[in-house]
């Protein structure tokens, strides 16, 4: 080999040194951001993605990790609307990020998926908002960015959680919302099989998403799947990885419930009440209020009235604080469970002022029905 080919192989090889080099530290930040947004240490979080800014212009990861940090803001309280704004404009920023680099290089698969994961993030905010129209049209926008950095870069396997989003949603929100039926119709079929298929190989095998995508299967299982056994088992991953996010304890509290395994459910409620009084992030009132609910609930489903008269009580309370505008199932089926307690325990004219309460707020789940039986004949255990 001549000196000039060693050279040269050399130069390669140093290059390609770099290049690697780059990408490690690269992913290494990533990697520390986002266990630091689901760790809920904003402060962290941001100052890591401020980093990746700066070293890396050329990507858009920063802003679009950055904005992750204000969704994770919003997710422990996710009816508190006061971050939204700040979401929007951040993700607004990503998108008109990756816009310039597309002029300059239509084909980049970065560009193309985090403007393609900007618009579904915000799409979501929209889902959680009820703007129905605005969450369609991103949702649309998206799919196509998302299948053209998949045919540009196969090898990332993070693009199939916006497949596997879209798949599964266009083809089940129209069954459960019909309101939305004739905006969805105008857009590409989904397939709710495959998304979900998607779905799991994105929370198995996906680089950065597949934290995210492991929430979204949990719930999905719980909700629509009705597979109480597999969302339990996603959601003990996340809550054994990030025992402090309160969004994956209460989930995981939630299934407990639902599967009746009152013990377990009733440590997890103890805890959050405990993280609660010690101000841990992200464990607000929202968050308080759902445990004293489901420690009330699990003591009259047990038939311990006079225990959950207490708790229900606190749930009571604090509903009266935070649903000033608009009443929820945990404000209403407190209601009716509190009267229900009462009226086992012998106090009639109690029980019969919470049923009132009831038939004044929004009815939920057949609670108006419920109210009304039980102001004519008392609850009996």
């Amino acid at each position: 080999m001549t000196y000039l080919n060693k050279l040269t192989l050399f130069v390669v090889f140093c290059l390609n040194f770099q290049i690697l080099a780059q990408n490690s530290r690269f992913d290494s930040l990533i990697t520390i951001g986002v266990e630091q947004i689901y760790n809920l240490q904003y402060s962290n979080a941001e100052s890591t993605f401020k980093i990746v800014t700066k070293e890396y212009p050329k990507s858009a990861a920063g802003l679009f990790f950055d904005a992750m940090v204000v969704w994770w803001k919003i997710m422990p309280d996710i009816m508190n609307e006061r971050n939204d704004d700040v979401l929007i404009e951040k993700l607004d920023n990503t998108i008109d990020y990756c816009d310039k680099l597309l002029d300059k290089d239509p084909k980049n698969s970065e560009a193309l998926f985090f403007k393609g994961g900007a618009l579904g993030f915000r799409g979501r905010l929209y889902v959680y908002r009820e703007s129905w129209l605005k969450a369609a049209l991103d949702g649309k926008d998206a799919l196509p960015l998302i299948k053209e950095a998949y045919k540009n870069d196969p090898a990332n396997v993070d693009v199939q959680l916006g497949f596997g989003i879209y798949n599964y949603y266009i083809d089940f929100i129209p069954q459960k919302y019909p309101i939305v039926k004739p905006i969805v119709s105008l857009f590409p079929k989904g397939d709710r099989k495959k998304g979900l298929k998607q779905l799991e190989y994105v929370a198995e095998k996906g680089k950065y998403a597949n934290y995210e995508t492991q929430y979204f299967l949990a719930s999905i299982y719980f909700q629509y799947e009705k597979n109480k056994t597999k969302a339990l088992e996603v959601i003990n991953k996340l809550v054994n990885k990030f025992p402090n996010n309160p969004a994956f304890e209460k989930y995981k509290g939630r299934i407990l419930v639902g599967i009746k395994n009152f013990i377990d459910a009733k440590q997890l409620y103890n805890n959050i009440l405990d993280k609660n009084n010690k101000g841990f992030t992200g464990y607000n009132k929202r968050t308080k209020r759902e445990a004293y609910y489901h420690l009330g609930y699990i003591s009259y489903i047990t038939n311990n009235f006079s225990d959950a008269i207490p708790l229900l009580e606190e749930s009571k309370k604090i509903s009266n604080e935070i649903d000033k505008i608009n009443d929820t199932n945990y404000k209403v089926n407190t209601l009716l469970y509190l009267g229900m307690c009462y009226d086992a325990t012998g106090n009639r004219k109690k029980a019969m002022e919470l049923y009132e309460m009831v038939l004044d707020c929004d009815d939920f789940s057949n609670s108006h029905n419920n109210a009304k039986k039980y102001l004519k004949s008392p609850f009996k255990n």
